[in-house]
C-alpha cells in the first residue's frame, strides 16, 4: 500500500481557513490542535504555524482576552485580505519588473566601447538581485492567484452561514449582558465599557 502524500503548506492554510468558515466561530489554539487533525488531516503539531502564517497575512483575527488568545475569521475580510495581498505584489513585481529593464539598459550601455568597470559590475550585480526578487515575486502572486478562486467560492456559500453566526453572537453577548446584570446588578453601560461592546450593537438584517 503507497503511503499517502502528505499536504503542502498551502493546502493547510485552505483547509484551516474552511475550519473557520464552515463553524464561523471563535476558537483558541487547544481547540483548533484537537479539531484540524480529526476534520481536516493536518497534524497538531503544525497548527500554530499555520495559524500564524494566517494571522499575518491578515487573513484571520486575534484578540487577547484575559489570559487566553481567541482566532477567529469572516469570510468577506478574509477575502479583501486576499485581493490587498495581491494588489501589494503585483505592484512590488512592476516596480522590480521596471527597475530590472532600466538597469539592463545601462548595463548595455556600459559595454559599448568600455572594458569592465567597477560600475558595470555593481549593476551586474544589482541586476542579478533583482531578478531573484522578481522570481521570488511572481512566485508569490501566482500562490495567491492560484488560491483566489475557492476562497471567492468559499466566501459566496458562506455568506449567509457568516450573517446568521453574526446574530447568533450578537444574541449570545445580549445574554451574556443580562445575565450579568442579574448575576452582579451591573448597569449596562458598564458591562459595554469593560468589555468593549458598542453601545449601538445590533443584530444584521
Amino acid at each position: 500500500q503507497s503511503k499517502k502524500k502528505g499536504l503542502s503548506f498551502e493546502e493547510k492554510r485552505a483547509r484551516m481557513m474552511e475550519i473557520f468558515f464552515e463553524t464561523v466561530d471563535v476558537f483558541q489554539l487547544k481547540d483548533l490542535e484537537k479539531i484540524a487533525p480529526k476534520e481536516k488531516g493536518i497534524t497538531s503539531m503544525s497548527v500554530k504555524e499555520i495559524l500564524q502564517s494566517l494571522v499575518d497575512d491578515g487573513m484571520v483575527d486575534t484578540d487577547r482576552i484575559g489570559t487566553s488568545n481567541y482566532f477567529w475569521a469572516f469570510p468577506s475580510k478574509a477575502l479583501h485580505a486576499r485581493k490587498r495581498k495581491l494588489e501589494e505584489l503585483e505592484s512590488q513585481f512592476a516596480e522590480s519588473s521596471q527597475k530590472k529593464e532600466t538597469l539592463q539598459k545601462s548595463i548595455e550601455k556600459s559595454k559599448i566601447g568600455r572594458e569592465d568597470t567597477a560600475e558595470r559590475a555593481a549593476l551586474l550585480e544589482e541586476l542579478s538581485t533583482l531578478r531573484q526578487k522578481k522570481e521570488q515575486l511572481k512566485a508569490e502572486i501566482d500562490k495567491y492567484r492560484e488560491c483566489d478562486p475557492d476562497v471567492v467560492e468559499e466566501m459566496r456559500q458562506t455568506n449567509q452561514v457568516a450573517k446568521e453566526a453574526a446574530n447568533r453572537w450578537t444574541d449570545n453577548i445580549f445574554s451574556i449582558k443580562s445575565w450579568a446584570k442579574r448575576k452582579f446588578g451591573f448597569e449596562e453601560s458598564r458591562i459595554d465599557k469593560g468589555f468593549g461592546i458598542p453601545e449601538d450593537l445590533d443584530y444584521i438584517d
